[in-house]
């Protein structure tokens, strides 16, 4: 009879830890220093796109989020040392970066551009950009493309933290412009006040090679429980019409992009 209680016991521990587990919130990690991606509030909390999609795929898979803030060149050491379960910030979808992470289907897809003072002119060829320096933010895709493309071509590429920090040295005359996503320096720069008399110079840059397959959500390699509850998930929000609802608050076209996967 003590062999069967003690049995009963065990076996209700391990109910209660199986249930415990899958309780567990999942700590997404993001930057929030990227409107109108992510940003913060005058209260101090977090708001944007990135962030409102994140809540919509919790909402979704009925679990628990809990949001970490971490600058953006720290976001995937925090994920493989599992400080975080899963990277929502912007994240482009890069070869170079699936050496290190798995990635979600893509659940949007902007072009890079370079904005510059209004009364710069900036071929295809970037021969206008010698001389010239150009701020990116460090870790980013942005940063190896500035430092491969735009370098060779005379600029001088100056690495910063965050995106804001480069545009108060653009509004300051310290820098001659950056390169960015194409919707982030609209919203976070060009409609504001320190944007006036700035604009949107030269092509637009969609190659591959350096900005992949769009915007993804990072999960530590080989967990595919995880990719494969949060694919599912983006797929449900775009399905049931949660997206669009969302995407609505801040833009007012289809930022998912053409060629869906």
């Amino acid at each position: 009879m003590k062999k069967l209680v003690l049995l009963g016991a065990l076996a209700l521990s391990v109910l209660s830890m199986q249930a415990f587990a899958e309780e567990k919130p999942l700590k997404i990690g993001i930057e929030a220093a990227y409107p109108p991606f992510a940003s913060k509030a005058p209260d101090g909390s977090i708001v944007g796109f990135d962030y409102d999609i994140g809540n919509a795929l919790c909402e979704e898979m009925k679990v628990k989020c809990t949001w970490v803030e971490q600058e953006f060149d720290g976001l995937i050491p925090a994920l493989k040392v599992r400080k975080i379960d899963a990277i929502l910030s912007s994240m482009s979808i890069t070869d170079d970066r699936k050496k290190s992470v798995d990635f979600t289907n893509r659940y949007y897809l902007t072009p890079a551009r370079l904005v510059m003072k209004d009364s710069v002119a900036v071929s295809d060829s970037l021969v206008e950009l010698k001389d010239k320096k150009i701020g990116v933010q460090r870790g980013s895709i942005h940063d190896r493309f500035a430092k491969e493309v735009l370098a060779p071509k005379g600029a001088t590429i100056v690495p910063y933290s965050t995106q804001n920090e480069i545009y108060l040295d653009v509004a300051a005359g310290r820098l001659d412009g950056t390169v960015a996503d194409a919707t982030l320096l609209e919203d976070g720069f060009l409609k504001t006040d320190a944007g006036k008399g700035y604009a949107f110079v030269g092509p637009a840059f969609t190659d591959a090679k350096y900005f992949g397959d769009g915007i993804g959500i990072a999960v530590r390699k080989g967990d595919k429980a995880n990719l494969d509850r949060i694919n599912a998930a983006i797929a449900a929000i775009r399905a049931n019409g949660k997206y669009k609802e969302i995407e609505k608050k801040y833009f007012n076209f289809d930022i998912y992009g053409a060629d869906a996967k």
